[in-house]
């Protein structure tokens, strides 16, 4: 309803939006021209029109190329948002016109060595129901993502959504072999001569770890990687000493790529929940979901919060 009473001006042709998306996300009306099948002056035109329909600079042209303003820039990103949500629910309809799609957002690591592992029960019990994975190392914003549910890390509580605890996080500091064949560790506060390999979800791990094991923290700071499957490699290659969730680092203390630095495991102050927002809690494909995976869940309870 409240589409249909904005003015036409604030409605742009969708040839438009998606002429003004190409070239802000490629660069060049060459490229974006070739990406959507017309020639470099039909872009151009289309570009012009949208202009001339918000009465606002979007472009600037200089000899023979074009770049963002930034109010273009900014526009842009936010029609790539919306193009995109069109896109999901257009393909979800088209993929399951008859049945029931979830759209999940996973953390990597997680739904790699969690996730995904299980998803083949699922699949095989409610097979009328397509789970469409999409990875995000941040918070969902429900409100402007295409998301049904979300995988996330954190206290539990996140605004206006409710939570399901799937597991608690324990971490082990992991390294080389050969990386303990160069220096004598023999207690905690020994691991400091070693380079300590930090992930920049957990900023605090590594003080947390040391203070419950009662070590002072580490006086210069170490690398930072942002998804555990690179840091992980990095303690492979013997770059340093990573704090790894036990369930990603198990494998490769199986096959001993990874040994147990020093020290025993820490519960981290976070945990992995499923994530969804209240106006999406009565979507019968997230139901059967959720209630699925509560009975994979390693958690106290399986009650919602």
């Amino acid at each position: 309803m409240l589409a249909t009473s904005l003015p036409r001006r604030y409605l742009p042709s969708l040839a438009s939006l998606r002429a003004l998306e190409a070239l802000d996300r490629l660069g060049t009306a060459t490229a974006a021209a070739e990406e959507l099948s017309l020639t470099q002056s039909a872009v151009s035109r289309q570009l012009q029109v949208l202009e001339e329909q918000l009465g606002t600079a979007l472009i600037l042209r200089e000899k023979r190329r074009m770049r963002m303003t930034e109010a273009g820039a900014r526009y842009a990103g936010e029609v790539r948002a919306a193009l995109d949500l069109i896109t999901r629910a257009s393909m979800q309809l088209h993929v399951q016109p008859g049945a029931g799609g979830l759209s999940l957002a996973i953390l990597p690591s997680f739904g790699m060595r969690w996730l995904v592992p299980r998803l083949a029960q699922f699949a095989a019990l409610h097979p009328d129901v397509t789970v469409n994975l999409s990875t995000r190392l941040t918070p969902v914003a429900f409100q402007s993502e295409p998301f049904d549910a979300a995988i996330q890390y954190g206290s539990g509580h996140w605004p206006s959504c409710q939570s399901l605890l799937l597991r608690e996080e324990t971490l082990i500091p992991v390294c080389a072999p050969s990386l303990l064949e160069q220096t004598d560790i023999t207690q905690p506060a020994d691991l400091a001569a070693l380079p300590l390999l930090h992930i920049q979800t957990r900023p605090e791990a590594w003080n947390t770890w040391l203070a419950a094991h009662g070590a002072p923290p580490p006086k210069t700071s170490g690398a930072r990687f942002d998804q555990f499957s690179t840091i992980t490699q990095a303690a492979i290659h013997g770059l340093g000493v990573a704090l790894l969730p036990d369930f990603i680092a198990e494998q490769d203390l199986a096959a001993g790529r990874l040994v147990t630095a020093c020290g025993g495991p820490t519960r981290a102050l976070g945990a992995y929940y499923l994530v969804w927002p209240d106006s999406n809690a009565a979507s019968p494909a997230l139901r059967l979901f959720r209630d699925w995976i509560a009975t994979q869940s390693e958690g106290e309870d399986g009650l919602p919060r």
